[in-house]
């Protein structure tokens, strides 16, 4: 039986770089975001969905999602991300749920990425959850940089989440990502010595 270990932290903590360690000691990892972007690909029924709730002008001229005019809708509004949400989050559970099904068959740990994992009750599915950590105002830099976002407009995406202080009190294990490399390698086989993987 494979151990399942949920991945979450705030927006532009570094989820995906921890996850990615796991990934490099061996072990498969399925992120919930790459999944989100496979539900609304072009020609799929997700896509169809969401270009009928929120109308043609989110989607691109060669058919694919604008991500940005969409995010840039939903985050302004919050009925309108709860009716984006309804749309995608059972789509990309199923997925979730089968590419976890097929990688479980073939390692004894299967790592889910998973932004909005304790919101979406993906913790639910897990064995346990690691969370990912970072100070708000190096949080709040990232977001800046990464999506190129104005104060105000990151700080708004960084509250629309569960404060990044309550899903540490829930979490089984905790991951600050402020340190160097070789600091975040030993607390991956640590993690992994807990977890009777190393």
């Amino acid at each position: 039986m494979s151990y399942l270990l949920g991945i979450t932290g705030g927006i532009a903590t570094g989820k995906s770089t921890v996850a990615a360690l796991f990934k490099d000691a061996g072990y498969p990892v399925i992120s919930a975001d790459q999944v989100a972007r496979q539900i609304v690909a072009p020609g799929t029924q997700g896509l169809q969905q969401v270009a009928a709730a929120f109308g043609p002008q989110i989607l691109l001229a060669n058919g694919e999602l604008n991500r940005k005019k969409l995010g840039t809708l939903v985050f302004a509004d919050p009925d309108k991300l709860a009716e984006l949400d309804a749309i995608e989050h059972p789509l990309i559970r199923a997925e979730m749920v089968r590419q976890t099904a097929v990688a479980a068959e073939k390692s004894p740990l299967v790592v889910l990425e998973v932004p909005l994992l304790y919101e979406s009750h993906y913790d639910e599915l897990c064995d346990g959850v690691l969370v990912v950590t970072v100070p708000e105002r190096v949080q709040l830099e990232r977001l800046m940089k990464r999506d190129h976002l104005a104060t105000d407009a990151a700080q708004q995406r960084i509250a629309a989440q569960m404060p990044l202080a309550e899903k540490v009190e829930r979490a089984d294990f905790i991951f600050d990502n402020t340190q160097t490399p070789a600091q975040k390698q030993a607390r991956v086989q640590a993690i992994l010595m807990a977890l009777g993987l190393s």
